[in-house]
Order: structure tokens, then C-alpha cells, then sequence
């Protein structure tokens, strides 16, 4: 398949969306895209020059081996401000149900959350990291890599807690499966305190 420069652009910048923040190693996109490797590093170069040229408000970067697209560094302020705006404190039951499993099994990969919830997690977890109650705290062994997640010094502030260990302990069912019980009784004030941040 012969596709120009703009098609295969635009094809990548599809996948790495889909791909969300775990990114896209050089290897899934060359079996994804189905060219050799020195083409793909071609696409992936003319595509980062695309988003410095055309100042764009994200970027393409290359972390541990993982193409991604982030926002860019010079927008912090006003993302920040976003995310403190009024309206913006409400999570959603799917965004409490992850941030209880990474709270209590972190260090966590976005796949083993959605095993354990039984779906997609992508979304909530961009919206935990944008509220800066979960973060990046490390890269999994073996392929891929993929990010590990934590709770932050935030979180920590908004439950009173000083530390994770605080955490209402669970009941012994749930050590090998969680349950949604679990999260509602401790995450049930999670709105108001955002509320009244706000």
C-alpha cells in the first residue's frame, strides 16, 4: 500500500491518540503501519516537525521507547487553570472506581485496572492525571513497558491523609477481587471534597 506523507501522518496520529498515554513503541508501529523501520522513523519525524511548525498545542514525544502525544509544557498554566475551574470537580463513577484501584494496588498499569474493572479505562485515568490524583510512577518490566500509576501528594491532601497507609483497610474477599463496595464507602465524599475545593 503506497500512501504519501499527509495519509500516513494522519494514520499515526490516529493510532498514537487511540494509543493514549501508554504510546506506541517503534515496533507496534511497524507492524501496525506494515513498512520497514527506517520508514516509520521517517513518518515520525516529519510528523514531531509538523507540531513545531504549525504551532500546535500538542506535541509529539519519544519517552522510554514510547511515542506519545502530550500537551504542550507552555500550556500549563491555563490547563491548570481547566482543571481548578468550577465544574471540573465532579469525577464520574468509572474515574472513583479507578482512582480506588490504583489507591490500593498501585504501583498499577492501565491493563491490569481495566482487568479488574471489566473495561476501558482510558478515559478516567487521563481525567485522575489531569485532576493530579494519580501520576506516572514508573514503567512495568517486560514488553511494551507500560506505565505504572500511583497516587500523588494531592491526593493525599484532599482525603486528610499523611500517608497511603491511612487507607481503610479491605476486607479480605477483596484481596484477590475488588470490591465496587469497597471504593463507594470510602470514595462517597470524593465529590463534595472536590465541591468545596471549588
Amino acid at each position: 500500500m503506497t500512501l504519501g506523507v499527509i495519509e500516513w501522518n494522519s494514520i499515526v496520529e490516529a493510532l498514537l491518540f487511540a494509543s493514549g498515554d501508554e504510546g506506541l513503541s517503534l515496533k507496534q508501529l511497524i507492524m501496525v503501519l506494515e513498512v520497514e523501520e527506517q520508514e516509520v522513523v521517517a513518518i515520525m519525524k516529519e510528523l514531531a516537525e509538523n507540531y513545531k511548525q504549525n504551532d500546535r498545542g500538542i506535541e509529539l514525544v519519544e519517552v522510554a521507547g514510547q511515542y506519545q502525544l502530550t500537551t504542550k509544557k507552555e500550556h500549563a498554566a491555563y490547563l491548570k487553570k481547566l482543571v481548578e475551574s468550577p465544574g471540573s470537580g465532579s469525577l464520574s463513577q468509572a474515574a472513583l472506581e479507578t482512582l480506588a484501584i490504583v489507591a490500593y494496588k498501585q504501583p498499577i498499569t492501565r491493563a491490569e485496572i481495566e482487568e479488574i474493572r471489566g473495561v476501558k479505562t482510558e478515559r478516567p485515568i487521563q481525567t485522575l492525571v489531569s485532576k493530579i490524583l494519580i501520576k506516572e510512577v514508573g514503567r512495568a518490566e517486560g514488553t511494551g513497558r507500560a506505565i505504572l500509576y500511583g497516587t500523588t501528594k494531592e491526593f493525599l491532601e484532599y482525603f486528610g491523609l499523611k500517608s497511603i497507609k491511612e487507607l481503610p483497610p479491605l476486607p479480605e474477599k477483596a484481596d484477590n477481587e475488588f470490591e465496587q463496595e469497597e471504593a463507594d464507602l470510602f470514595f462517597e465524599k470524593f465529590n463534595e471534597t472536590l465541591e468545596d475545593l471549588n
